[in-house]
């Protein structure tokens, strides 16, 4: 079993930062791909960001340029650093870690942007 802790979550202004962090730890035999989805009220989950194992990434349109995923592999860690904050990004934000033929998810932190 894999357990996934996540953090960072909260309120913000608009334009401001905030960074989430995801820690998968368990039974954990290679970590392959990392990543963040969001799901906002009335909305489908959407990726945001995922990151494979060899460092590659690709983002949503809507976060590029602003959002950066990075990932310590030694720490079975993900994050996504978020900057220049928009409402629209107002979401539960949650982790995904594929490992092996599995994947697991996150709890989900909130993140509420004001305007």
């Amino acid at each position: 079993q894999v357990q996934l802790v996540e953090s960072g979550g909260g309120l913000v202004q608009a334009g401001g930062s905030l960074r989430l962090s995801c820690a998968a730890s368990g039974s954990i035999f290679k970590t392959n791909a990392m990543g963040w989805y969001r799901q906002a009220p009335g909305k489908q989950r959407e990726l945001v960001a995922l990151m494979n194992s060899g460092g590659t990434s690709n983002y949503a349109d809507s976060v590029k340029g602003r959002f950066t995923i990075s990932r310590d592999n030694a720490k079975n860690t993900v994050y996504l650093q978020m900057n220049s904050l928009k409402p629209e990004d107002t979401a539960v934000y949650y982790c995904r870690v594929f490992t092996g033929p599995y994947n697991y998810w996150g709890q989900g932190t909130q993140v509420t942007v004001s305007s």
